[in-house]
């Protein structure tokens, strides 16, 4: 069983910056992919950016240049750093990891954290 607890989240004005992380406890395990979700009022959970064990990284592209996701894979933890946030960024954001475990591919989610970004 694993945990992810969220935090960073919070108001901020536009062209202001956050830094979200995502931990993960509990037994051993291995973490092949982390990554970021959001979902905005009325609108589906998109995909904001991912980065596996090799470092292959994706963002879309509404945040490229602005975003940038990172590992520290001795604390299990992932963050993602905000730059020059933007209105249209309000979401949740909800972090998730892959576990190898027993052969099989495991997905686990964070709480979400509200991210608002006001004009």
């Amino acid at each position: 069983q694993v945990q992810l607890v969220e935090s960073g989240g919070g108001l901020v004005q536009a062209g202001g910056s956050l830094r979200l992380s995502c931990a993960a406890s509990g037994d051993n395990f291995y973490i092949s992919k982390m990554g970021w979700y959001r979902q905005a009022p009325g609108k589906e959970r998109e995909l904001v950016a991912s980065i596996t064990g090799g470092n292959r990284i994706y963002y879309i592209d509404s945040v490229k240049g602005r975003f940038t996701i990172s590992r520290d894979n001795a604390k299990d933890t992932e963050y993602l750093q905000m730059n020059d946030l933007k209105p249209e960024d309000t979401a949740v954001y909800y972090c998730y990891i892959t576990i190898a475990n027993g052969g099989s591919l495991l997905n686990y989610w964070g709480q979400g954290t509200q991210v608002t970004v006001s004009s």
